[in-house]
Order: C-alpha cells, then structure tokens, then sequence
C-alpha cells in the first residue's frame, strides 16, 4: 500500500538525517499517514515533524522542511510534490503516472486487489448475535448479525484465519422459562404466535424438558433459517448444553477454586473476579444450585483459547450485556489469556414505520422480528442500513426509505453505480482493452484512481478497529465518484485510445466496488 511506503520513506529521511548528524539520536515514534479533509492539502498527510520537534531539538517546520526535501530525493516518483504546512504538516501529491498505474495494478489483482497479510493467519473466530434460543430472532438482536458477518469477512481479506461462530444459550433458567411459557402455566413469562405454535409441536410435560424441545425447534426451525435469509453462514453453533454434558463447566469452575479463586457467600459461590480488574466479585453458582451465565461463558472461552487455539476472540453482545463484560474479561485473565478477548457492545435498534416507533418486547409478545423485515425489504438493503452506524450508535431502521428505489436508499445507490459500470462493459465491442494510461488525465479519472486504491487501507484500518461502519461509507464515496465521472467523463466515443483508457478503469472500478459489496455481503446486479 502506498501508505505504508511512506512510511517507510519518511522512516528512512529521519534516520538518514540522524545519521548525518542533522537530527541526534533516537528511537522513531510510529509514523501515522492520513488523508487531509481538504484535498488543497495534498492526498496524504503526516505530523511526523510535531511529533519529533523535541526529540530531534529542532522547531517543527525546520523538522518538516529537511523531511521533505530528503523524501524528494530519496523518494521514487511517486508525487508530483511534496509540501509543508503550519504547524509542520507535510503534504504529498499523488504524480499522475503513480495513478494511471494503479489501473493496470488492480486489473492484475482483481478479486485479489485488498488482500492482505496483516493477519499472519493468525486464527481469530468472531461470535456474534447468540441470541438466547427464547424465541425468534428480532431486529434488536439480530443487528449484530451483518456487523459480525462482516467483520470476519474484512479480517479475512486481512489474512487472518476467521471462524464465524454461534453460541446457543440452551441450558439454565431461561430454557426453564421457556417451557414454562409453552406449558401456558403460571410461571409463563414470553408470549406470542410463536409460543402458541410451539405449545402445538411440544408435548413435554416437564416444563424444563419442554423449554429443551422447544428451544431446538427456535434453533433449527427459526434462528437458522432466518441467518441463512440474512446472508449469514456460520462456522460452528456452540451448544452451551454440550459444555455441561462434557463436564466442561464443571472441569473449569474446579479450576478456578484450585487457584483459590471461588469462595462461598449466603449459599452461593462467587468468583474472586476483582482481583483481575473487575469492579465487584460475580455470582458464579446461585445459591439454588443453578449455575450463572459467567459459568458457562468461562468454559466456552477457555475451549476457544486452549481447544480451538485462537489467538484472538471477538464477541459482538448487545449493549444490555456491558454488565458482564467485566466479569468474563475478569476470568478469561485469571485463567491466562489476557489481551485475547474484544467485545463489542451494540447498541438498540428502533424501527420507524411512517414516522413512528414499533415497540419490542419479546415477553409481551410484541416485536419486529428480522423475518418480517426480511418480507418487506430484503437482506441486502437490511444489511447495508445495519452497518452504517457505529456499534455504539443508537440506530434507527427507517422503513420508509429502505422500501424507496431511488437515490435516497443508499444501497439502490450503489448498486445502481455497478449495473451501470455492467451497462458500460456490454456496450463495448472489445472485451480485451489495450490501454494506453497516460490518456487518463481528466481530474474526475484521477479522483476516481485515488478512491479506488482507499480500498486496502480500509481493510486495513478496520481489521484493526473494527469500525465496520468505513465499508459502507467507502461504497458511497465510490459510488458517487463512478456517477460523477459517468456524468462528465463519456467513455465510449470516437477516440478508439481514450475509450480503450477508460474502458480499463471502468472495469478497475468494477473490480472494487464488487470487492466491496461482496465484504458486506451484498448483491452487484448486473443490471436493475
């Protein structure tokens, strides 16, 4: 990636200079690259020369000014200049022979063009939506489905080894809820159609071994199905009634009072949980006898750890759950696998039908489940409006406009942008282009160019954070540069060697934008 050559470029002035005698001696802070909001100021940016103007004792335009004349000439012809700005930013232009060369780099790659190899195959699973098997999946608890999706998507492109997983919440006092709910009886909490079907396909009388059949009805008949609907497939469905049945559970609780870290309190059991960064001891054994959530979720994490060797775990929970995190962060540092586990809290999701809000509540029977979205709108425009927003950002699902089949809907947006690039591709006679780049001069190609190659720094970027929301901003950037150029740059005429140019980068461009769908999961029509 052309950021990281200036990295590296930058890196090598500064020691150069050091070696000089220009700047003294020391250790290189991390040198970070950004694209300037104004683009006055160049295609990319760095504040190296602040960050060093006490180490090298210099002020920093006096640091920015010898940078960038060394990066001038040690550099190759990369940009058409190098400039400095106050404080002491330096500014790089993109030459427009680095760009018109990026056309044939990505038609080389194709499907290739952003795979990276941050990742080292290092083997990373992504658990996401592991709703409790209580009922259908909602739109509340299913957001996470798209994000985790993606995710594992991005940190594959990254070369990481991802696994998609699942974790059924199957054992404890909701499955006896549940049964209690079937049964119809005076303990019944959760409510619904659902409940009546299921009442019709269970014939337990025992209300925890009805809540055991009618949560692997929920799982097979409901849950699964409506992933699969969403674009979902997963690696593996982890059965929290597997981990008890293998003693798993039990085998990590002992553990943890070998190392003296359980003790006993009015009955119950508490993990010693404070000792490792939490702010209170948790519950681990109830004083009845049922065994928490945390138990269970420990013996999971310790088979992804020590099992399945993952190097690093990402769980993606609702915000409901930040009250847990602490206790399984807790844990999974007493039994040493501290710095291998994220979690992602997401936050609500409200669903606007004609300006008003539709109300969730799974035990009174009244919620919007990702089904009945899944009717009106479909898995692509459902997974794009669920990835725009941050995690920790309130999101409201406005059907209205998911429903709209114009340039409103941000998904017919893009898609339209690819079906016009295959409209383009028809048109022409020739499938094989022979281009000369040079002809790529109009300030719109060269826009275009630049975005194009965004691409691997955004998967980059969010395989480190994890800021999925970049994707679908990025498809619009894109797609808006692709309808601008359309409108002022006409590709096909009588000029046989600029449509030949431009044909090339049209195809550039398809090649990344259907990199870019495919990420999300979502569809590139060819035509609409």
């Amino acid at each position: 990636m052309i950021r990281e050559e200036i990295v590296k470029l930058t890196g090598k002035a500064i020691k150069n200079l050091q070696k000089e005698g220009v700047f003294p001696a020391f250790k290189v802070p991390e040198i970070l690259i950004e694209h300037p909001e104004n683009e006055l100021y160049g295609d990319y940016s760095t504040n190296v020369a602040l960050k060093i103007a006490k180490l090298a004792k210099k002020s920093p335009m006096e640091i920015a000014e010898l940078l960038s004349k060394k990066l001038e000439a040690q550099g190759p012809k990369l940009f058409t200049k190098i400039k400095i700005a106050k404080p002491g930013f330096i500014n790089f232009f993109f030459s427009k022979e680095y760009l018109q060369n990026q056309v044939e780099r990505i038609l080389k790659e194709k499907d290739n063009f952003g795979q990276l190899d941050i990742g080292k195959d290092k083997k990373v699973q992504v658990e996401f939506i592991s709703a409790n098997p209580t009922g259908p999946l909602t739109v509340g608890n299913a957001r996470g489905g798209p994000l985790g999706d993606v995710l594992g998507n991005v940190l594959k492109k990254a070369g990481f080894k991802t696994e998609k997983a699942y974790y059924v919440n199957n054992y404890g006092m909701q499955i006896l809820t549940l049964g209690h709910s079937v049964l119809k009886d005076s303990q019944a909490k959760y409510k619904g159609d659902y409940i009546n079907y299921l009442q019709k396909k269970v014939k337990e009388k025992d209300p925890y071994k009805a809540g055991e059949k009618a949560a692997k009805i929920i799982i097979e008949e409901m849950i699964k199905k409506t992933s699969k609907r969403l674009g979902i497939k997963y690696d593996q469905w982890v059965k929290e009634s597997d981990l008890y049945k293998s003693k798993a559970v039990d085998r990590v609780l002992k553990l943890l009072e070998k190392k003296g870290l359980i003790y006993e309190k009015e009955g119950a059991k508490f993990f010693k949980s404070s000792k490792f960064g939490d702010e209170r001891d948790r519950v681990i054994i109830k004083s009845d006898g049922w065994k928490t959530y945390l138990a269970g979720d420990i013996a999971f994490h310790i088979y992804k750890f020590e099992k399945k060797k993952f190097d690093k775990v990402i769980n993606i929970w609702g915000a409901d759950h930040y009250g847990d995190v602490l206790g399984l962060q807790a844990a999974v540092k007493a039994l040493g696998h501290e710095g291998k586990l994220d979690i992602i809290l997401l936050q609500f999701v409200t669903v606007l039908e004609k300006g008003e809000k539709k109300r969730m509540s799974k035990r009174k029977g009244v919620f919007v489940t990702m089904d009945e979205l899944l009717d009106k709108v479909g898995p692509d425009v459902i997974r794009f409006l669920l990835l725009q927003k941050s995690a920790d950002t309130h999101l409201n699902f406005d059907l209205s406009l998911a429903k709209e089949q114009s340039e409103n809907n941000p998904v017919y947006y893009i898609q339209y942008a690819h079906a016009r690039i295959c409209s383009i591709l028809r048109k022409a006679k020739s499938k094989n282009f022979k281009a000369d780049y040079e002809l790529l001069n109009h300030s719109l190609e060269l826009s275009l160019i630049k975005e194009l190659i965004k691409f691997p720094e955004v998967i980059e970027d969010t395989a480190k954070d994890y800021q999925v929301q970049r994707i679908p901003k990025y498809a619009i950037d894109l797609s808006t540069l692709l309808h601008q150029f359309y409108r002022d740059c006409k590709v096909i005429s009588e000029d046989k060697a600029l449509t030949q140019a431009r044909l090339s980068l049209v195809l550039a461009s398809k090649t990344v934008l259907k990199n870019t769908l495919s990420l999300m999961g979502i569809s590139a029509p060819e035509r609409m």
